[in-house]
């Protein structure tokens, strides 16, 4: 190799070496704390408590809890992305859990209000003379 065509090798791999550090310490740049989604998980979780998902939707308030821990403990590993994905699934077992328990609950009204109109329509076939 002559002169000239070390010179511009050098060049050639001192850019692509210089190229690839750049695009490590972009990799490795951490991104902020997931806060706004964590904030939100936590919200839908003691939303469904306040719909008594603890006694209509046990399984999904406790995926709930769970993933909201993941995202916790992804925040102090300084994985922000996996932190940020935890929270949402949190979030999301949450809002189902707060619809089943609404679902379970109005479905129990429902029963209810059925039995009651059973029960008025039986008293208005019974003869006024029936004494039972």
């Amino acid at each position: 190799m002559n002169r000239t065509s070390r010179t511009r090798y050098s060049s050639a791999l001192l850019t692509a070496a210089g190229i690839a550090g750049v695009l490590m310490l972009a990799g490795c740049a951490s991104a902020p704390p997931p806060t706004a989604s964590l904030q939100a998980a936590k919200q839908a979780i003691s939303n469904a408590e306040l719909q008594e998902a603890g006694r209509y939707a046990v399984g999904e308030l406790a995926e709930a809890r769970t993933q909201l821990a993941s995202a916790d403990t992804a925040v102090g590993q300084h994985k922000m992305v996996v932190a940020e994905r935890y929270a949402d699934e949190s979030r999301t077992e949450a809002d189902l859990a707060s619809a089943k328990a609404s679902a379970v609950k109005a479905k129990a009204v429902n029963d209810e209000m059925m039995h009651s109109t059973g029960t008025l329509i039986q008293e208005m076939q019974r003869n006024p003379g029936d004494k039972q």
